[in-house]
């Protein structure tokens, strides 16, 4: 049994509460309510120093930065695999994974969308702007990158991957902050494609049980 730090609209969060749901892992959630600051204070900061969400729990190992929690699933669980057998392959995957989870995330972040008000002084209007500036142009990347012929059903092949993976909960994010996703068809394809099967829509935000608390 797996014990999982996340809270429920946290995207990388997301991202490994869909990874452990694809390969039928059983996992119990442990919340940590990210706008009260519980990420930032002790008890949680000495399981996870960069006092970020997800970690990973299993017996004495402990484990952060979602794409490294997954990797190491992927390796200890191998069916269904989040990448392929190619290097190549195996590549482009990563990329479209990494071009979510450190061009547009890091980015828009609560630590970040915080600074830009408390710090910086910016209003609600302007911190939205912001946010959706980085997520359309990290997108149209990710839109051209899928019309290159290598895609299929899903972001890769006919089976979800890493890159589906990362690509849900960043939908899930610009869709809350009202960006027109209508410039991103190929995208919202392989979206709509994912949010078909129970191991991602388990994972989303409003079917977590804290989702109420918000």
């Amino acid at each position: 049994m797996f014990e999982l730090y996340t809270y429920f609209r946290s995207s990388a969060a997301f991202r490994v509460r869909i990874a452990l749901n694809l390969k039928h892992l059983s996992w119990e959630p442990r919340v940590v309510w990210l706008p009260d600051g519980e990420q930032a204070a002790q008890p949680y900061r000495s399981l996870n120093p960069q006092g970020l969400v997800p970690t990973l729990v299993e017996g004495e190992l402990r484990l952060t930065q979602s794409l490294a929690i997954i990797e190491y699933l992927d390796e200890l669980h191998p069916t269904p695999a989040l990448l392929p057998a190619t290097p190549a392959a195996r590549a482009r995957v990563r990329s479209i994974a990494l071009a979510v989870a450190c061009d547009i995330h890091p980015l828009n972040n609560l630590r970040v969308l915080r600074y830009l008000k408390g710090t910086l002084g910016q209003d609600q209007p302007a911190i939205d702007a912001w946010y959706r500036h980085w997520c359309e142009q990290g997108l149209a990347g990710i839109e051209l990158q899928l019309g290159d012929g290598a895609a299929g059903e899903y972001c890769h092949g006919d089976r979800p991957t890493l890159a589906d993976v990362c690509l849900v909960p960043q939908v899930f994010n610009a869709q809350r902050f009202a960006l027109d996703m209508g410039p991103y068809p190929q995208l919202m394809r392989r979206f709509e494609r994912c949010m078909k099967l129970e191991a991602f829509s388990a994972a989303q935000p409003s079917a977590q049980p804290e989702a109420s608390r918000a």
